[in-house]
């Protein structure tokens, strides 16, 4: 298996199309309308400050992240990230290496450290990963999730220093 992760912009958003909208639409892990459009989902995921990056096993999309500051102002020195990997591909580890090289690219951005914001409770396997990779649940919101089977959840936000 052969993992390449690069960066993409508005032009090549169609790529990550399809692991978007099958994320989405599931109304399990992001609190995105589950009928966000392609122009929606393009303009939050390409737009500056917002940064795309696709991950391509064997030469087809597989996996992508987003990446920007978590906040304006007195608050960009922390950045955000948000990941997807496409049904086929998982459990294969290719949420561990996007977590990796956003954690790479932010630090050479010159980012401090990065905040999750709304990590879904009931996602174990994300929490999981993402305590592996050094971040620890610094707050929880109660039932701040309408999750699509389980009804309301709480969500987490998580934090690491880069």
């Amino acid at each position: 298996m052969t993992v390449e992760v690069r960066e993409i912009g508005a032009d090549q958003f169609d790529l990550v199309w399809p692991i978007f909208h099958s994320v989405v639409a599931a109304g399990d892990t992001y609190s995105y309308a589950p009928d966000t459009t392609f122009e929606e989902a393009r303009a939050m995921w390409t737009s500056a400050p917002a940064r795309c990056f696709i991950a391509l096993i064997d030469g087809k999309p597989a996996g992508c992240y987003m990446l920007k500051p978590n906040q304006p102002g007195l608050g960009s020195h922390v950045a955000n990230a948000g990941y997807m990997v496409a049904p086929r591909a998982r459990g294969q580890g290719l949420a561990g290496k996007l977590c990796e090289h956003s954690l790479a690219t932010a630090r050479a951005a010159g980012f401090l450290a990065m905040q999750f914001n709304f990590v879904v409770s009931t996602n174990e396997v994300a929490v999981k990963l993402w305590q592996k990779h050094g971040f620890k649940i610094v707050g929880t919101v109660p039932q701040a999730f309408r999750h699509a089977t389980l009804g309301p959840v709480d969500t987490y936000v998580m934090y690491r220093f880069l």
